[in-house]
C-alpha cells in the first residue's frame, strides 16, 4: 500500500468477504493503550481489540487478527530481522496516554488540526502526520531525549544533561508491563504471531 497512490482502506477482505474496519485514529490509539494495559487478561485483550476494529467480528478469528494488525501497521509489510529476536529491547519513545497533551498541541501548532474537534481522521493519515512532526515541537524533543543512547555520548556534561532529560520524561511503566510490551512490539514489528505473546 502506498498512501500517495492508493485509496486508504476502510474495509478488509477475509475469506472473500469484505468487513468494515474502524479506521479512525482514535481506534488504533485505543488499541495501543489496550495492549499496554497490564490489568486486562491476554485473551480479553484479543476480544476487546477485535471489538474495537470490527463492528461485525469475522468468523475466521486468526485472519481477522492478521488483517487488524495489517491495518494497524498502515499496510506496511514488516521485514523480519535477522537473529532469534532476542537481545536489545525496544525503547518506547512516546505514549498516547502520558504524551496526549504534547501530541494534541503539536498537531494544533503544525497542522492546525484540532484532534478534539475533527470527526474522522484515518489512522494512516494520523500516523503519517505524527511521524512528520517538526523538531521544534515539544513531543519531538521529548522523543529525542527518550531515544538517545547515552553510551554514545562522550562529553560528560552533555551526557549528564541527556540523562537528566531522559529521567524527567521517562514513561512510567511497571517493569513487568514493559517486558510484555517489548514482546508485543517485537512481534508486531517482525510480523510475528502476536497470539503467542498474548
Amino acid at each position: 500500500m502506498n498512501i500517495l497512490v492508493d485509496l486508504l482502506p476502510k474495509k478488509v477482505t477475509i475469506d472473500n468477504k469484505e468487513y468494515k474496519i474502524n479506521s479512525d485514529f482514535r481506534t488504533s490509539i485505543l488499541f495501543e493503550l489496550l495492549m499496554q494495559d497490564g490489568s486486562i487478561g491476554e485473551k480479553d485483550k484479543i476480544l476487546m481489540a477485535l471489538e474495537l476494529y470490527y463492528s461485525n467480528i469475522p468468523e475466521n478469528i486468526n485472519e481477522a487478527i492478521e488483517q487488524m494488525l495489517w491495518f494497524y501497521r498502515c499496510g506496511k509489510d514488516i521485514t523480519k530481522s535477522k537473529g532469534n529476536g532476542k537481545g536489545k529491547s525496544i525503547t518506547q519513545i512516546y505514549s498516547f496516554e502520558y504524551d496526549d497533551d504534547y501530541i494534541y498541541a503539536a498537531f494544533m501548532d503544525q497542522y492546525g488540526i484540532d484532534l478534539q474537534d475533527i470527526e474522522d481522521l484515518h489512522w494512516w493519515k494520523f500516523k503519517a502526520l505524527f511521524k512528520s512532526l517538526k523538531e521544534d515541537n515539544e513531543i519531538v524533543k521529548i522523543m529525542s531525549y527518550r531515544s538517545t543512547d547515552l553510551s554514545k555520548i562522550k562529553d560528560k556534561e552533555q551526557k549528564a544533561n541527556y540523562k537528566y532529560m531522559k529521567e524527567l520524561y521517562k514513561i512510567p511503566i511497571p517493569q513487568d508491563e514493559q517486558e510484555k510490551l517489548d514482546e508485543i512490539t517485537n512481534a508486531l514489528l517482525s510480523g510475528g504471531d502476536v497470539s503467542k505473546v498474548l
